[in-house]
Parts: structure tokens; sequence; C-alpha cells
């Protein structure tokens, strides 16, 4: 019976001895590498360990003496705030509900904005409560009592300085201070302001009010194809609007007139 050998065994065994030999060489090289890296690393760490502990104590300073300010600064800060902003607040109401008595809701308007009774008017707690939500709110409450009384420059100057996340009166603002603008005459500032207001919210209670407005500033400074845009958006956009007759009509009479 004929034997055969099996061919390459011998081989196998020399290749695999050669790779193991290769294999353990690269490791040797692997941890002689990181050895290398460590040591650089504790020398680096030895080196600069006072600057990096004053820069980790820096950060745990800083930390804590945040959640201090939040703790026993800025929040009773903030809720003293509160406190006195719904007593002014009250006042700036019962104002509004008396505008046909113009001497009582004038009078009542002054208390909101500038205190009484022991208590902060807006004036106050935008002065002793800057950053606070409250804070903001008498901003804008500020500049909208300036434009019931008829002082358009300082309503500009609260309302400029207003900063909200909330969009709809973040518009309400800038419509307002077109507004202003508008009555001290100056026809173009007032366009851009109310041109912001409809960049940022769009809604029926403001938005068509704004573009008639922005549509007849634009028609007197002879920009009809902005004014007749405008227009058309009432139209399209708000059917329902108290103003859409209005814009049809207006729509008409520039479309005829180019």
């Amino acid at each position: 019976m004929s034997t055969y050998k099996k061919r390459g065994s011998k081989k196998s065994k020399i290749f695999s001895d050669k790779e193991d030999s290769i294999k353990s060489s690269a490791t040797a090289e692997v941890f002689e590498s990181l050895d290398t890296g460590a040591s650089k690393a504790e020398n680096l760490v030895a080196k600069y360990q006072n600057y990096i502990i004053l820069f980790i104590s820096l950060v745990t300073i800083s930390a804590l003496g945040y959640l201090g300010y939040v703790s026993y600064i800025f929040e009773p800060s903030k809720n003293e705030a509160n406190s006195e902003l719904n007593q002014s607040q009250y006042y700036f109401n019962l104002a509004l509900n008396e505008l046909d008595s113009p001497a009582v809701s004038d009078s009542l308007f002054l208390i909101a904005l500038e205190g009484g009774e022991g208590r902060y008017g807006f004036l106050d707690i935008i002065s002793n409560y800057s950053g606070t939500p409250a804070a903001e709110i008498a901003e804008y409450s500020a500049g909208m009592i300036y434009i019931k009384l008829k002082k358009y420059e300082e309503a500009i100057s609260y309302l400029e300085k207003f900063d909200s996340n909330d969009v709809l009166l973040s518009s309400i603002a800038f419509g307002s201070i077109a507004d202003s603008y508008l009555n001290l005459n100056k026809p173009k500032i007032s366009l851009e302001y109310y041109e912001k207001a409809l960049s940022l919210n769009s809604n029926s209670f403001s938005t068509p009010k704004y573009l008639f407005k922005a549509a007849v500033i634009s028609n007197s400074l002879n920009l009809n194809q902005k004014a007749l845009t405008y227009f058309k958006r009432i139209v399209n956009e708000f059917p329902d609007s108290s103003n859409k007759s209005l814009a049809d009509i207006q729509i008409g009479r520039i479309e005829n007139y180019k």
C-alpha cells in the first residue's frame, strides 16, 4: 500500500515560528512606544502640574461661584422683581381700562411707570433688577406706556432695549417702534421697523395691520411695487382681516395708475 507524505508540514512550522516572532516584535514595539508616550506624558504633567491644578481650581471655583450666585443672589432677586412687577402691571392694566378718561389713565400709567405706595414702578424694576425676566417685561411695558403718553423718543429707547425669545412680543415691539417713528414723521425708518416686525412673526392679530401700514408708507414714498406686494399679501393671506376691503381698493388704484 502506498503511503503519502504530507507536503509542506515542515515549511508551515517554520513560517509559523517566523510569524510568531514578528508578532512578538511588533507587540514589544507597541508596548515600548506606550511606555515612551506614558513617560513623556508623566514628564509633561510633572512640568505643568501647578498650572493644571490652578486651571482645575479656577474651573471649580467658577462653577461653585455661579451656582452660589444663582441660588443666593439671582433667584431671590428674580422673585423680588416678579413681586414688584405684578404691582406695576396691576396699575398698567387699570390704566388700559380707563382709556376713555385720559386724565385717569395717564395718572395710572405714571404710577405703573414710576411706582407708588412704596412699591417699584417699571423704571425702578429695570434699574434694580437688570437681567431678570421681570426687567425685560418692564422694558416692554415702559415703552408701551410712553407711546400712550405720546413720548415717542422715550418709547423707542425702551422698546429697542427689549430682548425676548417670544417672537410675537418681539414683533409687536418692532411694530410699536415703527408707530413711534411714524408719529415723529420719520416714515423711512418707520417702514424699516414694520418690515422687521413682519419678518419675525406672522399672525392674524398684528401682521395684517403692519402689512397695511407698511403698504401705505411705501406708497407715500413712491415705492408702488412694494406697496402692491404688501396689499396683495393682506388679500391673499388674511382674507378675514378688517383691512382686506381697503387693500382691494388700493390694489385697484395702484394697478390702474400704472
